[in-house]
């Protein structure tokens, strides 16, 4: 894998750079994650949540887009490693400890 990212610059949402990005989406992306939550446990109609979604959506590619832009180096090092070990997180911490060191929770 050589790149989170596609020639246009814009996120591509592997299981490895979700994986690697998790503490980051959780951090960054919770207020969107709980309003989709709170939506779908009220309502299990797969329709009444779609907006919600999306927001849910929008801010994890933004939140990639904004994490290659500032840490890349570090960020396709431990993708990488997480595509080549199966998103194994104990044999990427060494890559994970330079991303995190690089780009730390905001």
């Amino acid at each position: 894998m050589a790149s989170a990212v596609d020639a246009a610059g814009d996120p591509i949402p592997t299981s490895a750079v979700l994986t690697a990005a998790a503490k980051h989406i959780q951090f960054r992306c919770q207020e969107e994650n709980v309003a989709f939550l709170k939506c779908k446990k009220k309502d299990a109609n797969p329709e009444k949540c779609l907006d919600q979604g999306r927001q849910v959506t929008r801010c994890v590619l933004s939140l990639l887009k904004d994490l290659h832009q500032r840490c890349t180096k570090e960020m396709d090092e431990y993708v990488g490693c997480m595509y080549y070990n199966t998103n194994e997180f104990d044999l990427c911490r060494k890559e994970q400890e330079k991303f995190e060191k690089k780009c730390p929770l905001e």
